[in-house]
């Protein structure tokens, strides 16, 4: 903000040195033309010198470093130029104009830097770990694996880590872009980067500082823009040529008009009026030819394009993918922890009639049962269990606990035999059981030798997934597919729910990689990839565009991505499609109009019909409109 600051202190005294010049111009009489000439040209140098003293000066700078052909160096050769031929008010004009757009770009880019400097400062600062019962504050970098550190209210949470003690709310904004606090409490996973809005946390550390979400962030963030679009490179090309070749067609333009209308009868005759005319020709050539509009409006394009994501919560590790995804016809989901919440839930209970227990007493004794174990079944049936009474899982009941791999648990339940797994172990125990059909997995459940029913867990479809879908399709998006770990039947029951066009299950991470590779072979646009763990990071890596869910995903999937959605939403990459297709419309708006309103001027200097002011336009008036236009790209109603 200084430097735009200093741009414009330097633009109004130098527009006040500018208007004193034109007024002595106008008003003031002098002794001697020779004398009203001297004052006039010292002025307006005085006023060139404080608009554009920069821009000669980095034009300078920039000759004895070997680079010649640049936008500065056609700046100062147009106000030499013109100071030479004795137009002063065009010379000054030039550079006026040229930093008024200049001040335009500067404002345009902290514009579109300010959302991702938001995001900077999610860093903490410092950590409050516990050390021998007391509170010491380190920097996170020193904080070491499984150490518990404090979160008071207002802090940002500096590691990842799982809550020991404590309940609060968690302001993830910065993170993912969602307004509405996250709450929790002993047992649940957070991320660093949040703000612990009330209530004292206490987290036991899971992720060094370096491999800590919020570090991982920031370098993605960093890194955003240092792989430029076709778009760009194709701007940024174009003016290294460019610049050489109008410098050259100008100096033609000055000398060789001149030089054919010079030979007559007579022989050769100079002639430096008709000289100093051509002179003013080629000026006006040179300053029409600046390609700055293209030079600065392109990048800038792109630059709010990604502003406009991270806003959003979404970050797009380089302006090349802003761009892939417009083209995106197929999109290829990974379910679990993608279209599915990755958590297990108690969606049903089916329990024999002559069981005396109910629902509640087989999902009590279920729970119990499998009251040992850590794995997300258990979870799941201590979770129903807690919502269903409001208890927790007495132990003590528990006796005799004995696992039976691939098969579930043997135990005793108040003094009762229990068994309690899958459809094998009903059958390895000769129980005689009703098989239950339903999408998940099934929880068979024996008591003192007899069948008692079934419970069935299944992993929840997130509510945006539907819509999501849904948004694609309206994209222009033509297929939609899922590739998945999990058995046919859970497979098509989320596909046939969301609509999806095509399912390949019970696929392992290289079967995934094998299957991509077919589907990328037979489309005929680009192919994203949507995941989030571990096993997808092989097929995010292939994919044209990979698409990593950030707030629950492995480090490997969003380390392989190409764009990161940091609260989980599918949807977002719809919104991301939204942003590319605006972002590419407004640069190819920019390239079009700046180089036909060029063509059209140049033309017309070339033949002696364009003045100095038409000049100045086709320059800083064309840059100026082009980058109003790139400011739009961030802007996006969702």
């Amino acid at each position: 903000m200084k430097k735009i600051k200093k741009r414009f202190y330097r633009i109004l005294a130098g527009t006040a040195a500018f208007v004193a010049a034109l007024l002595v111009e106008k008003y003031v009489e002098f002794g001697s033309p020779s004398m009203e000439n001297n004052v006039e040209l010292i002025l307006f140098l005085i006023a060139s010198f404080i608009i554009g003293g920069d821009v000669i000066k980095k034009a300078v700078s920039n000759i004895t470093r070997g680079q010649v052909f640049d936008e500065q160096f056609l700046m100062m050769l147009a106000t030499v130029c013109a100071f030479f031929v004795g137009e002063y008010p065009e010379a000054v004009a030039v550079m006026l104009f040229y930093q008024v757009g200049e001040l335009f770009q500067s404002y345009a880019v902290y514009n579109s830097r300010k959302s991702i400097k938001d995001l900077m400062n999610i860093r903490p600062d410092s950590a409050n770990v516990i050390r021998e019962n007391e509170i010491m504050e380190v920097s996170p970098d020193e904080v070491r694996l499984n150490e518990i550190i404090l979160v008071k209210p207002g802090e940002k949470v500096p590691l990842d880590g799982v809550v020991t003690e404590g309940t609060s709310s968690l302001d993830t904004s910065a993170l993912t872009g969602e307004s509405i606090p996250k709450d929790v409490s002993v047992g649940d996973g957070v991320i660093s980067g949040c703000i612990n809005i009330n209530g004292n946390l206490r987290i036991q550390v899971t992720k060094e500082f370096g491999e800590s979400t919020v570090n991982k962030i920031l370098e993605l963030v960093e890194n955003a823009s240092s792989r430029k679009a076709k778009t760009e490179n194709f701007i940024t090309k174009f003016a290294r040529y460019y610049t050489p070749i109008v410098v050259i067609l100008a100096v033609l333009l000055a000398f060789v008009p001149p030089v054919i209308l010079g030979f007559g009868e007579g022989g050769f005759a100079f002639s430096s009026a008709v000289f100093s005319k051509w002179l003013y020709r080629a000026l006006t050539f040179l300053v029409i030819s600046c390609p700055c509009a293209l030079v600065i409006s392109i990048p800038l394009s792109f630059f709010g394009g990604l502003g406009g994501a991270s806003k959003r919560g979404v970050l797009v590790k380089g302006s090349n993918y802003l761009e892939i995804i417009s083209d995106v016809e197929t999109v290829v989901f990974d379910k679990t922890g993608t279209l599915t919440k990755g958590n297990f839930v108690v969606s049903g209970i089916q329990v024999e009639e002559d069981f005396e227990g109910g629902r509640k007493g087989l999902l009590e004794i279920a729970a119990h049962a499998e009251g040992f174990s850590g794995h997300p079944i258990a979870k799941s049936l201590a979770d129903a269990y807690r919502k269903e009474t409001g208890k927790e899982i007495d132990t003590k009941r528990v006796t005799d606990v004995l696992e039976e791999p691939g098969h579930g648990v043997s135990v005793k339940v108040d003094g009762r035999n229990v068994l309690a797994g899958n459809d094998k172990l009903m059958r390895k125990e000769q129980i005689s059981h009703k098989e239950n059909d339903d999408y998940g997995t099934i929880v068979y459940i024996a008591v003192d030798g007899k069948f008692a029913g079934s419970i069935v867990i299944s992993d929840e479809i997130k509510p945006n997934a539907k819509e999501a879908v849904t948004r694609l399709r309206n994209r222009g998006v033509k297929n939609l597919v899922m590739l998945t770990g999990d058995n046919p039947k859970a497979g098509n029951k989320v596909a046939d729910e969301l609509g999806l066009d095509t399912v390949y299950a019970q696929l392992l991470p290289q079967e995934k990689v094998e299957k991509l590779e077919e589907i990328m072979k037979n489309s005929t646009g680009r192919v994203a990839y949507v995941g989030d763990g571990v096993n997808d990071a092989p097929v995010l890596a292939m994919a044209d565009i990979g698409v990593a869910m950030g707030g629950l995903g492995s480090d490997a999937a969003i380390e392989a991505a190409d764009i990161v959605i940091m609260n989980d939403e599918p949807g977002k990459i719809a919104t991301v499609m939204d942003i590319s297709k605006k972002t590419m419309l407004i640069a190819w708006e920019n390239i079009v109009f700046a180089i036909g309103v060029k063509v059209l001027v140049l033309f017309l200097g070339a033949i002696g019909l364009a003045s100095m002011w038409a000049a100045v336009f086709a320059d800083v008036g064309v840059a100026f409109i082009a980058i109003l236009n790139a400011m739009r790209s961030g802007r996006i109603r969702e």
